[in-house]
């Protein structure tokens, strides 16, 4: 789903649009952005596939293309060979909350428990890609706060109990040293992100999703290529959003483009690697 590769694109575009009642993206900040979807390449999908789905997905399928949809979030698999997982990237690990980590071990998961913090464990996918999981009930370092003191409802949902098994929580990038508040302001002024702190990571939160970011002695790879190729923020008013995003000096991979589906899609790449596609046109119908 690149930019160097439009008919993946337009094949997850059409099965998008197909499947939206799944989808359960949130509706749009101030800025029109949302939590869209995840971009993973691996040599078996189908394993890839059974994987998302125990975990409490939803999969849809259409030609070649393979997506699992959660409440907030869209996964996309594709067959590919990759430079490597997450690890090593500037996107370290993508990050759900479930109501209960025992849930996720009865359904066969080999969890990986966090001693130092209960309720935080991690999972691996069939090909190594470490997926992190909270525990509603027993993590303690779930919650989000604003810089400014005053939290919107969108925000305080991490503040507050799920009502769903599963659901999307957040991405944790690793910028250098020196580079964390920068890449949390360009977050934040580019796509309308509330600034504020989970746990003790700088955060910029979305709906649908925050963003954690910490600093690393040196730059990691781009997104570009790996495990998880890129992220995808779902966005009202593509075609403005991008002619913004440019006069203020942005460089966009792949420019504003509306596909025979009706869907539209953009693509651009962060200051410190992580690959970015914008699409509208992907959320569920009212």
């Amino acid at each position: 789903m690149s930019g160097s590769n439009p008919f993946r694109i337009l094949v997850f575009v059409l099965l998008s649009q197909a499947s939206a009642s799944q989808a359960q993206l949130s509706p749009p900040n101030d800025a029109g952005v949302a939590m869209g979807h995840l971009h993973y390449q691996v040599r078996d999908v189908e394993a890839n596939k059974a994987f998302w789905i125990a975990l409490g997905g939803e999969a849809a399928v259409s030609g070649d293309a393979t997506v699992v949809a959660f409440p907030d979030v869209l996964v996309r698999i594709d067959p590919g060979e990759t430079s490597g997982g997450t690890e090593g990237s500037v996107v370290n690990h993508v990050a759900f909350r479930v109501r209960s980590l025992a849930d996720i071990e009865a359904a066969g998961f080999e969890v990986h428990h966090n001693e130092a913090f209960p309720g935080v464990s991690s999972v691996f996918t069939p090909e190594g890609e470490r997926i992190e999981l909270f525990d509603d009930e027993l993590a303690t370092n779930l919650g989000f706060s604003v810089d400014d003191g005053e939290i919107g409802a969108v925000a305080d949902r991490h503040n507050r109990a799920i009502t769903v098994p599963i659901i999307a929580h957040h991405i944790h990038l690793y910028v250098p040293e020196g580079d964390v508040i920068e890449a949390r302001d360009w977050y934040a002024g580019h796509f309308g992100g509330v600034v504020g702190k989970r746990w003790r990571y700088d955060a910029v939160d979305l709906p649908g999703i925050n963003l954690n970011f910490s600093g690393v002695p040196t730059p990691l790879a781009a997104t570009e290529g790996r495990m998880l190729d890129h992220i995808g923020f779902e966005v009202e008013n593509l075609e403005a959003f991008c002619a913004s995003l440019q006069a203020q000096g942005l460089t966009l991979n792949q420019p504003y483009t509306e596909l025979p589906s009706g869907i539209a899609t953009a693509s651009l790449t962060d200051p410190w690697g992580t690959y970015i596609e914008l699409t509208e046109g992907l959320r569920a119908s009212p």
